[in-house]
């Protein structure tokens, strides 16, 4: 068995710890919270991120990264995206230089519009090609040992195998891919859209409307997708359909979670003040839509989001607004439209 660092140990770093914790592989995580730490260390649990999932006795916890990347054979980086450049440019020194650095990471760097991949390369340059390791997960239910299937995105496949056996069990597929833009795309993008989502539920639309968020926002994510080099197969795949059904479907979507409350009537000042855990989305929001004005393409799902999020609009005005855009045929212009 191998030597794994987990960079975040919040409810997702949490999970893959134990899967690989439970493989047999000595892990090491990294906690920018002491309290975590000594949680883990003295109950095996992670009270304040993933309560109640008992942790195996070969995952350790600690503050320093230098500790926690000593001779790592993998570290995967499990941090908000907003505080995803500054943590690893920290740990960057340790990381060994043939380590096989993945990113499970949903999000896009706001000044930069950069996605953890980027990042990565650019603090790593003499360092292996990294990866992303994305699909429908809750930690939660990875935690509890439910059976999920995930992607590993690489350009080098070399390195996508490598990390397919490394994490593979009885519970816990993955697969290989190699459109990093497409996987990361659809990781990120897709809170935006649960955030529509749960705005349509707080406002009392059930079914119809979701299915209609869900089918319209996947073109939405795929036209940029395309825009920017992607293809459109894997929008169609576990880091695409698979994780846009889930976060869009499911109460344990905190992104989705967001959406309804805003659709009740709070404001997202409330919301994000009385929440432990990041809403990917709200940053994402504001990063998908510099996107699409840079690639010059439309996303009205994505615009209506961002007005109700930033600039105050009503949800309901919002709604009528999309729904009351010029009528035109599902598909036009030879791609996917909304």
């Amino acid at each position: 068995m191998g030597r794994a660092a987990v960079i975040g140990a919040g409810s997702w770093g949490t999970a893959l710890a134990k899967v690989l914790g439970e493989k047999g592989h000595q892990v090491r995580m990294w906690s920018y919270e002491a309290s975590v730490a000594d949680q883990i260390r003295e109950d095996r649990v992670n009270h304040e991120y993933l309560p109640d999932v008992m942790l195996p006795d070969n995952i350790d916890v600690r503050l320093q990264h230098a500790e926690v990347l000593e001779d790592s054979e993998v570290v995967i980086v499990v941090v908000p995206s907003h505080a995803f450049r500054q943590v690893m440019s920290e740990a960057a020194p340790y990381v060994p230089p043939r380590a096989l650095v993945l990113s499970a990471t949903k999000g896009i760097e706001v000044d930069t519009l950069k996605r953890p991949s980027e990042v990565l390369r650019a603090l790593l340059p003499r360092h292996r090609e990294p990866g992303v390791l994305s699909g429908p997960t809750f930690a939660r239910e990875v935690g509890e040992g439910d059976p999920t299937a995930l992607v590993v995105a690489s350009r080098d496949p070399d390195l996508a195998r490598e990390a397919q056996g490394f994490f593979n069990t009885e519970r816990f597929r993955v697969y290989t891919n190699d459109d990093v833009i497409g996987v990361e795309l659809a990781a990120s993008l897709k809170n935006v859209i649960a955030l529509a989502a749960g705005i349509a539920a707080g406002l009392g639309y059930r079914n119809n409307s979701r299915a209609a968020l869900v089918t319209r926002g996947l073109a939405e994510i795929t036209r940029l997708g395309l825009a920017m080099g992607a293809r459109a197969s894997t929008f169609a795949g576990l880091a695409g359909l698979g994780d846009l059904v889930l976060t869009c479907s499911s109460e344990l979507s905190r992104n989705r979670t967001v959406g309804v409350r805003l659709g009740r009537g709070e404001t997202l000042k409330d919301i994000l003040a009385s929440m432990k855990m990041v809403a990917e989305g709200v940053l994402t929001t504001k990063a998908a839509r510099a996107l699409a004005h840079t690639h010059r393409v439309e996303m009205p799902i994505v615009d209506e989001v961002h007005h109700i999020l930033f600039e105050g609009k009503p949800p309901k005005r919002a709604t009528a607004d999309l729904m009351l855009r010029e009528p035109k045929p599902e598909l036009w212009g030879g791609s996917h439209a909304t």
